[in-house]
């Protein structure tokens, strides 16, 4: 089978399309890129998704969070101690036990034990967590007198919070918030190992990678591929919010302009 072959037969295996068999024998390289590559559709599925919607949550748990009134401020801060405080690892897990005890009960629950849904509310709920305490430090961040020009000007509520408030917190954020969005693209790749199982039994890239890696006992071809997609798909996500961090800050002067630098959680 030539490399085109190979392209067309399991570019879209993860999605259930084309070749049912993984191949067997030898083990091209173009497979190698190909299976993973198709995995790697999941990862950023899980990623993208749970990136867009968790961004909302995470705008109104740092406002709840920032707000006087403790029938909002406790809920989101509480929200936001537990899925920080505890591992990404055990929350799929428990989630998870969660999903299937209610599964029993009925139903409905039924897609909810499927990686496509439960795996992605879990990184919804964490990633969400951690952009509100980003977005709230830099509410907190946000000089009081950008507050008291918007006051001068007879702005208050919700105009202030759209035309004032929002924008600078944003472009405060926005550094430490690629760095989140950086991180949860990564942690994609924990779904591998939780009890969720895979849409029609087809895993995402580190599926396919240990795949290989466990017919060939050699784990220095198909992991280095994996770590190279993944490390195209950063380069990406900076240059998409690098992109999106010049816009927040082009009405400034340029030597006020913050800095975009990548500074990576090596712990969290």
């Amino acid at each position: 089978m030539s490399c085109f072959e190979t392209i067309q037969a399991y570019a879209f295996r993860s999605l259930g399309f084309g070749e049912r068999l993984l191949p067997r024998g030898e083990y091209t390289l173009c497979e190698h890129f190909t299976l993973i590559g198709s995995g790697l559709i999941w990862n950023v599925y899980f990623g993208a998704l749970a990136l867009m919607t968790g961004f909302f949550l995470a705008v109104a748990l740092a406002v709840g969070k920032s707000s006087p009134n403790p029938l909002w401020r406790k809920p989101a801060e509480w929200f936001i101690f537990v899925f920080r405080g505890s591992p990404l690892f055990i929350q799929f897990f428990f989630a998870y036990a969660c999903f299937l005890s209610l599964k029993s009960v009925s139903s409905f629950f039924d897609p909810f034990t499927s990686a496509w849904l439960g795996a992605l509310i879990v990184l919804f709920c964490n990633t969400a967590a951690y952009s509100g305490e980003i977005f709230y430090g830099a509410l907190l961040s946000i000089p009081k007198g950008d507050i008291e020009a918007a006051d001068a000007y007879g702005m208050s509520g919700w105009t202030r919070f759209r035309r004032i408030t929002f924008p600078t917190m944003l472009r405060l954020a926005w550094p430490a918030y690629t760095n989140e969005a950086i991180f949860l693209f990564h942690a994609t790749t924990l779904v591998f190992f939780t009890g969720f199982p895979a849409w029609r039994q087809q895993g995402d890239a580190l599926y396919y990678a240990s795949y290989f890696a466990d017919k060939t006992f050699n784990p220095f071809v198909p992991y280095p591929i994996l770590a190279f997609y993944f490390i195209l798909l950063t380069l990406v996500i900076i240059a998409i919010f690098g992109a999106v961090n010049k816009h927040l800050n082009k009405h400034l002067p340029q030597e006020r302009r913050r800095k975009f630098r990548l500074r990576p959680n090596l712990i969290r």
